[in-house]
């Protein structure tokens, strides 16, 4: 087990969590065997973690945001997405070169610009090539960005008949497919103000983006739609259960059982990356199955393996976080080294990025 130190925090002026972690042993060769590296962010901490590995051993680190949810990766930059902006984070290959002199990193990536979106309760994101494509729950829509506007609305559920910040049905989670979006997981189908809490358990639904169609419904809160290899994955997270969806037929097969509320999905090869949290004492929580084994629940990363459900590594928050937002592998890369906007409060120094001289 290892231990994050307490420091202090200045934009609170309170020290900051102490956050303490543990893992299966046989983590790290998983992830050497993928070639890659670990995002997962915490909104209920304000932070998001990087798990790499350096000489054989799981290395693990934190980086302040403000209340961090929605992750999206490219071949060149990141985003994260935050209370009120949308921080871009851009590869830095010099200054990761740089700085292998004192760490065992192959890559860095370096916060130089954000976009203030204003509070949209900004849920998952992905790059269609060099676009942006934000789930905006706030406004019940997908929409990108332009510098000139807080956000570009692009689509809306048909059930939606205009843009209102009501979170009318607390559209979440959206997958790709081809470059492009293709589907996205409600937990209702509701056209009223906040219209998704009453029946949450069992509204829950998958929406095809193209065809403007629900191809799966029944679902208890669910996130994280997913395609792989031509099956689309989803957490079904009231239920704790990784399930497959034929978007031909609407039918749902049962692929997991994992000991917490499932947000938050990265697949690579064979293997899905699960983000689990615990469940607050709350009305957003009550009736979801998994509330009746509250005690028995888990924050962290379960590793499971598609062709089986069988759990193959775990990484599992003893203290300091208790609940996951989004989880992503970075690919081909190792041990990244990330700067994120407030670098100084994850005790690193200031790097700054400058125009070669002519």
């Amino acid at each position: 087990m290892s231990t994050d130190p307490p420091k202090t925090d200045p934009r609170k002026n309170a020290p900051t969590r102490e956050i303490s972690f543990q893992h299966s042993p046989n983590l790290p060769s998983v992830l050497e065997e993928l070639h890659g590296s670990l995002l997962i962010s915490t909104y209920q901490a304000g932070k998001v973690a990087v798990l790499g590995v350096q000489h054989g051993k799981l290395a693990l680190s934190f980086h302040n945001f403000d209340r961090p949810m929605g992750l999206a990766i490219s071949p060149t930059r990141l985003a994260v997405g935050s209370r009120n902006q949308i921080w871009f984070l851009g590869s830095a290959p010099d200054i990761a070169r740089q700085l292998q002199s004192t760490e065992q990193v192959d890559a860095c990536f370096l916060a130089l610009r954000s976009h203030m979106t204003g509070e949209i309760q900004c849920h998952e994101m992905a790059f269609a090539g060099d676009e942006l494509w934000i789930v905006n729950t706030l406004f019940s829509c997908l929409c990108t960005l332009d510098p000139r506007f807080s956000f570009v609305p692009r689509w809306r559920p048909p059930f939606i008949s205009d843009l209102a910040a009501e979170d009318r049905c607390h559209l979440n989670g959206l997958a790709l497919v081809d470059g492009q979006p293709k589907y996205v997981s409600a937990l209702s189908e509701t056209n009223a103000p906040q219209g998704w809490q009453p029946n949450k358990v069992e509204t829950g639904c998958l929406i095809d983006v193209v065809s403007n169609q629900t191809v799966a419904r029944g679902f208890a809160m669910p996130h994280s739609p997913r395609v792989h290899f031509g099956q689309v994955w989803l957490l079904d997270s009231g239920r704790g259960q990784l399930v497959r969806v034929d978007p031909s037929s609407g039918h749902k097969q049962d692929v997991a059982a994992v000991p917490g509320y499932a947000r938050g999905l990265a697949i690579a090869g064979n293997l899905a990356f699960v983000g689990l949290s615990k469940i607050r004492e709350t009305s957003t929580f009550g009736g979801v199955p998994i509330a009746e084994k509250r005690d028995e629940l888990r924050c962290g990363v379960g590793v499971i393996e598609l062709s089986t459900g069988r759990t193959v590594a775990t990484f599992e928050f003893s203290s300091g976080v208790e609940e996951i937002f989004d989880v992503a592998v970075l690919p081909g890369i190792r041990s990244p080294a990330l700067r994120g906007p407030f670098a100084a409060e994850d005790g690193h120094g200031a790097i700054w990025v400058v125009p070669h001289p002519q």
